[in-house]
């Protein structure tokens, strides 16, 4: 097969990689010279390696005394910085300034943006709105949300205080989301009036109220207006007096706060597929989240602040999380909701083209 495309020797230069390598050189007095050398030497020294990716990710910590990895060896039993802290929205929410954080778009073509400092502001916000009502690390929070600006706020704002986020996309339906959200009881749901998909309007309300008829363990529902101008909190039935619009939660003008938690400090619940039974919750911490989606975008695919990160995904996969790690690395990120082949095949690519 003839080669498509090679990077240009400037290119090469300059990539995250090849810099990468270049400090772990200087620092460690080593000769790695390719990828396949990095790859061998991660293997071979992991304590070593991930100490020199979160040095070189920059990432925000209280490293504390001791090793790396305590019990290396143990699978499973070994843990990673065992005796640092952080926090991993502040990881993400590093960056402070006017250039697009999140760019949103829907298959009607509707069309948002917020710059960083405005997503600081908004996930500021929100997390005072969580605090106010009791919510407090460890406590669950969970999503029922299309790909909006307001998921990924909404789960910056949970990282930030230390709860735990749970999502689920509007497709999912009555059963899926008591499946999931069944097991975990979160105190806070966030949800969508509806949702737009293959040139059809859908209401999110009414499922949202037979869910909370057997979901006694949520305590407030935030509602985001999308398909409609202002959300109808009646739609809920009996649990609209646990309602609150979106503009209304939270405290306008909120200072940003990160609270500091261990490394390995639950994160988020994902779930398996419900193929052979109900789906099992899959726990992933927060530091180690952080490090491998900043290894991936990083060293893997050369991610920049001048570039913008784009995936089709839903809330109810997992890479709707590995997406939303990319502010991390100061990119924008390029959210779309709604179907890929509507209202044409090529909706993704006329995406693409219109924001390059």
């Amino acid at each position: 097969m003839p080669e498509l495309w090679r990077p240009s020797p400037a290119r090469i230069a300059d990539a995250n990689l090849t810099r990468f390598l270049r400090c772990v050189n200087a620092r460690r007095g080593l000769a790695l010279a390719a990828y396949e050398d990095a790859y061998a030497w991660s293997l071979r020294a992991p304590e070593e390696f991930w100490t020199e990716l979160a040095r070189f990710a920059d990432v925000r910590a209280e490293w504390g005394a001791g090793p790396a990895i305590a019990d290396p060896r143990a699978m499973p039993g070994a843990r990673f910085f065992p005796h640092a802290r952080l926090n991993f929205a502040a990881n993400l929410l590093r960056f402070d300034d006017e250039q697009p954080a999140l760019v949103f778009r829907n298959e009607r073509g509707a069309r948002r943006a917020l710059s960083y400092r405005e997503l600081r502001r908004e996930v500021a916000r929100v997390a005072a709105g969580l605090a106010s009502v009791g919510v407090v690390a460890g406590d669950r929070v969970a999503g029922f949300l299309p790909n909006l600006p307001e998921a990924a706020i909404a789960m910056l704002a949970a990282a930030s205080i230390g709860a735990i986020w749970s999502s689920c996309s509007p497709d999912f339906g009555v059963r899926g989301v008591l499946d999931r959200f069944g097991q975990i009881a979160p105190r806070v749901l966030f949800t969508a009036d509806g949702y737009f998909y293959a040139g059809k309007k859908l209401d999110s309300l009414q499922p949202m109220a037979e869910v909370l008829g057997k979901l006694s363990a949520i305590e407030r529902v935030v509602v985001i207006p999308y398909v409609n101008a202002e959300p109808e909190l009646g739609a809920l039935g009996g649990a609209a007096a646990r309602a609150i619009p979106w503009r209304e939660f939270g405290t306008a003008g909120a200072a940003p706060a990160f609270a500091l938690l261990p490394f390995n400090h639950p994160l988020y619940i994902l779930y398996s597929s419900g193929t052979t039974g109900v789906p099992k919750c899959i726990v992933y911490g927060a530091g180690g989240t952080l490090l491998q989606h900043q290894k991936e975008h990083l060293l893997h695919t050369d991610l920049r602040r001048s570039d913008r990160l784009f995936y089709f995904t839903t809330c109810g996969w997992m890479m709707w999380n590995w997406l939303a790690s990319g502010i991390a690395s100061g990119a924008t990120l390029m959210l779309y909701d709604g179907s890929p082949f509507a209202p044409s095949p090529t909706v993704l690519w006329d995406y693409a083209q219109a924001e390059r």
